[in-house]
């Protein structure tokens, strides 16, 4: 429970989507007047307006909840375990996505890049992180950019650097999470070279290119998650899969089959 008013959460929201008042209620179809008493308290948001409103502001279903209970009303959107009975669909998908996805390597992360599940190749990525970074929860971002972790093998580290923080800094800015801005704060002053943006301008991604016994292996990333989530696990959960980005390291995972 919040102590504080809705009206005020909903309007920070609202700026921090960089929208007027005017922009949100059109959106919103409803009055500018009634957006505004809203937002200043002069009038009580119904379950059905809160909901409506995070909607439109394209909030988080963690933060949906909090703002329910800021009005008053219980929380829409459960937070089941991936352990829990009726998540067994939704862990037969994500197991079913990283075997598919070997011999390249695949990782399952949570909304703070907590590693939730990996497939077996993705052992190539944690190859001598320091064991004190494996520990649990293993953070992904952490290990990639810490001194003693993956930086130490990342050829491209000042561009994989800029890439990573970026990355965090738009999700701190849309999910307003104060766990995620602390960890762009610690991570933002790990050493790692300061280049703003990629080195080629001429390519169409940021690679992933690693040092190797087998010689410099190179990757490009995708990421996916699950459609129309109505449970608080699944909206955060998401699945990085990493493909070669050139022939000498698709033939090299596809030999070693990690």
């Amino acid at each position: 429970m919040t102590d504080r008013p809705v009206g005020e959460m909903l309007r920070e929201w609202r700026e921090q989507r960089r929208l007027s008042q005017l922009e949100l209620s059109s959106r919103a179809e409803i009055s500018t007047r009634h957006l505004s008493f809203v937002e200043t308290g002069r009038s009580a948001p119904s379950r059905a307006m809160v909901l409506h409103l995070t909607e439109q502001l394209d909030v988080p279903l963690r933060e949906r909840n909090r703002l329910l209970l800021a009005a008053g009303f219980a929380p829409v959107y459960g937070e089941t375990s991936l352990d829990a009975p009726r998540m067994a669909a939704i862990r037969a998908a994500v197991g079913q996505v990283l075997a598919a996805h070997e011999p390249y390597p695949a990782v399952v992360v949570d909304r703070w890049w907590d590693l939730v599940d990996s497939n077996a190749s993705a052992r190539l990525l944690i190859d001598s992180i320091a064991p004190e970074l494996l520990e649990p929860p293993l953070n992904v971002l952490r290990a990639s950019l810490h001194p003693d972790g993956m930086a130490k093998r990342i050829i491209n580290l000042g561009e994989w650097r800029a890439h990573l923080l970026a990355q965090l800094r738009h999700q701190v800015a849309v999910t307003a999470d104060p766990r995620l801005a602390e960890l762009y704060a610690e991570l933002s002053g790990y050493p790692g070279g300061d280049e703003p943006g990629p080195s080629d301008a001429s390519g169409v991604i940021v690679p992933l290119r690693l040092r190797h016994e087998s010689g410099e292996l190179a990757f490009f990333s995708t990421v996916a998650t699950f459609g129309t989530p109505l449970d608080v696990t699944v909206a955060e959960l998401a699945i990085e899969s990493f493909f070669p980005a050139d022939e000498h390291t698709a033939t090299v995972l596809r030999a070693n089959r990690l």
